[in-house]
């Protein structure tokens, strides 16, 4: 199995809001967002997936190493191996990998933030900082305005996956709602793993959904028209991760007792149109220059 084969699966399986935001790509940039993903993926899981967490350092130590053989032009992982021939290409930093591997050694070293404050530092190198290096992979002209927008779109996204996910982050004892919110509200951790959304409950969430609104509506005002058209796969992500939480507002945010999806013929229409409109909207600009 050659590196891109091996990494699109893991980045992008069937049915993933990432898949849909590949559409209508060139190559190039496609896998290069694969590899950047796969990489991403495997930092998320790998604490995830190991019982032992002398086992899950030993893994973060090796590829904190990783990374740096990486820019030594001698990567040994198949994601790695996918991102080296990538690099100089576009503009990658080094630093945006220890980012990540440092982010997932927070998984090990915090089960629980007293504060939004404490979370913040989780957001930017787990969610902001994949979306730091999407940007530069899609290409960019306003190099202050449009990272701002990559930043806050990343934080965008992780913030809605960690409300959507919080039961089951809360069953393998992770905790990423701020603890502070959760006393004022009162909700305790136990609460989350009920089959049941108490009103309680329901105001706690309606909150962090109000708060992913808040940098939605950031990333929006950072974007420069003259690079939303390039970053169209972001715009994507964002657009599928608002709509559900849209239809989760509706239902009245009973996370604990269904998972409310998007189907995948509403995911495509949506990411089709999205593309649509930003192609649509980058004619003019092009057109003069």
């Amino acid at each position: 199995m050659n590196p891109d084969d091996y990494c699109h699966p893991l980045a992008a399986p069937p049915g993933s809001d990432f898949r849909y935001s590949l559409l209508g790509l060139p190559l190039a940039q496609r896998q290069t967002l694969i590899a950047v993903g796969a990489f991403h993926r495997e930092m998320t899981q790998m604490v995830e997936q190991c019982q032992d967490a002398g086992v899950a350092r030993a893994k973060l130590d090796w590829w904190r190493a990783e990374v740096g053989r990486l820019y030594a032009g001698e990567p040994q992982h198949p994601i790695t191996r996918a991102v080296q021939p990538r690099l100089a290409a576009f503009n990658l930093p080094e630093e945006y990998f220890r980012e990540m591997v440092d982010g997932a050694a927070m998984d090990l070293d915090c089960d629980a933030y007293p504060s939004f404050g404490e979370l913040s530092l989780y957001i930017h190198r787990l969610g902001s900082v994949p979306a730091l290096l999407a940007a530069e992979i899609l290409h960019y002209r306003d190099r202050r305005a449009t990272p701002r927008f990559a930043h806050e779109a990343g934080a965008t996204l992780l913030l809605f996956e960690l409300l959507y996910d919080a039961r089951r982050h809360a069953r393998q004892g992770q905790l990423y709602l701020p603890e502070d919110e959760m006393r004022r509200y009162g909700v305790r951790a136990g609460d989350l793993l009920a089959a049941q959304t108490t009103d309680r409950l329901r105001q706690l969430f309606a909150v962090q959904a109000e708060r992913i609104r808040d940098y939605h509506r950031r990333a929006l005002e950072y974007l420069p028209e003259q690079d939303r058209y390039a970053q169209s796969p972001l715009l994507i992500r964002l657009e599928l991760a608002m709509a559900l939480l849209a239809e989760i507002a509706e239902d009245g945010y009973r996370l604990l007792e269904q998972r409310i999806q998007l189907t995948p013929l509403r995911k495509l229409w949506l990411a089709w149109r999205r593309r649509r409109r930003e192609k649509r909207r980058y004619r003019p600009l092009a057109a003069t220059g």
